[in-house]
């Protein structure tokens, strides 16, 4: 159980830390894309935490799977509160681009933040794991050089478990945007803790470039490349076919409509029609 409150004592240094960047954030508008440093930032460190309660607490610390996926729900939706707009999510800046919804130097900017993000949230849980506070942190200090995988299939099945959880996860977060914060950010963590634990034996369904980066990318196993291909190819190319199949055409590379006929939305009544005629 000390385990268990050493981690939730992350946990809520991590979400701290973020709110505070995000609210000074608030008073530069310009510098707007920062937030997206730390909403990567809270996610990364952490799912690296529940992480560590997966590799190590289950049978280190005796917390079972049903507090792991819970734990995990509860950050998803903590993460929706706390950051809001700022998703911390390369592929869902990049869908932003394709709709027209940005330009090319904040989508660069975004990105990079998230990725330094990653990587400075796995600084801070190794030096974090580095303190050895609970007897479950001094295992996971001892194995970090060691991690395990989160890809456990083949790279081909990898990159197609993955691009279809992220064409799912896309397709349903373009239908949600528009729906009120109450409803889209628990249904948004509800099914990405759904996708996550189903494709947990496959890839674990990160769905998120910069969150697969920090979390598995240094783990033996697979090249570099490789990790790139599942995790970065698949998520991007499981983000356009959304938007493809969501708006029928992608606004940034052409303007016709290539799945979905644009009639006329109002349409005259027939009487007036009439009238017309005899004028």
């Amino acid at each position: 159980m000390s385990g268990l409150n050493a981690s939730l004592g992350f946990f809520l240094a991590v979400v701290i830390f973020a709110g505070s960047v995000r609210t000074l954030l608030k008073r530069w508008p310009q510098f707007s894309f920062l937030s997206e440093f730390a909403s990567s930032f809270m996610l990364v460190a952490c799912w690296l935490e529940v992480q560590t309660i997966v590799e190590v607490g289950e049978w280190a610390g005796g917390l079972g799977p049903d507090v792991t996926v819970t734990m995990l729900f509860v950050v998803l939706l903590t993460h929706g509160v706390i950051c809001g707009e700022a998703s911390g999510n390369p592929s869902l800046v990049v869908q932003k681009f394709l709709q027209l919804e940005a330009t090319t130097l904040h989508t660069l900017l975004a990105v990079g933040a998230q990725f330094v993000g990653a990587q400075s949230a796995f600084l801070a849980a190794t030096f974090y794991w580095s303190l050895e506070l609970t007897d479950m942190h001094m295992i996971k200090n001892l194995m970090s050089s060691e991690c395990s995988t989160s890809l456990m299939v083949p790279v081909l099945h990898g990159f197609f478990t993955e691009c279809a959880c992220a064409h799912i996860f896309h397709l349903i977060h373009l239908n949600l945007r528009r729906r009120s914060a109450l409803i889209r950010v628990p249904l948004i963590a509800v099914l990405l803790t759904f996708l996550s634990h189903t494709a947990r034996s496959y890839t674990s369904a990160y769905i998120n470039p910069s969150l697969a980066y920090g979390l598995t990318f240094r783990c033996p196993g697979f090249t570099f490349i490789q990790y790139a291909v599942v995790y970065w190819l698949s998520s991007l190319m499981g983000m356009t076919l959304a938007v493809l199949l969501y708006m029928g055409h992608i606004p940034r590379i052409f303007a016709k409509n290539l799945l979905y006929n644009q009639k006329t939305r109002f349409r005259v009544p027939k009487g007036e029609k009439a009238e017309k005629k005899k004028m």
